[in-house]
């Protein structure tokens, strides 16, 4: 696996557990006592986990208006922040290619997420990445 996929993982394993509240840095310092990971990962981890949490507000519109018939609150924590991740790297990160990020996501949404959530996943940051005219 490679370090920015371990990377992702690990922000998701914290933006889950930030889901109900809490602070970020005290989030990741649990995190990285408990789950001591490579440091080119956890540095990409943190990265993204902060610019996640910061740009949260913009990061939810964008998926509040991409995901017809869908309330924020009424999908999986794992689907939410899954899509979280996604949309901030569609957003804040450019050297980040279109397709790996979404195929990234899908990756999680299917080893965490409920049986249709990698589709939904898909749907939703295909979406978004045309709106931001991301190529």
């Amino acid at each position: 696996m490679g370090a920015r996929t371990s990377g992702r993982e690990a922000a998701l394993q914290m933006l889950f557990a930030l889901d109900t509240g809490g602070d970020v840095d005290i989030t990741i310092a649990d995190f990285w006592r408990e789950l001591p990971g490579d440091a080119e990962g956890r540095e990409y981890a943190d990265e993204i986990l902060r610019g996640t949490m910061s740009a949260r507000d913009q990061v939810d519109e964008r998926i509040r208006s991409a995901s017809r018939h869908w309330r924020l609150e009424r999908m999986s924590r794992v689907d939410r922040n899954t899509l979280r991740l996604g949309v901030y790297e569609l957003m804040h990160q450019p050297k980040v290619p279109r397709a790996v990020v979404i195929d990234e996501a899908v990756e999680l949404a299917k080893r965490y997420g409920a049986e249709g959530s990698s589709l939904f996943v898909n749907g939703v940051l295909d979406r978004i990445a045309d709106d931001l005219s991301r190529s």
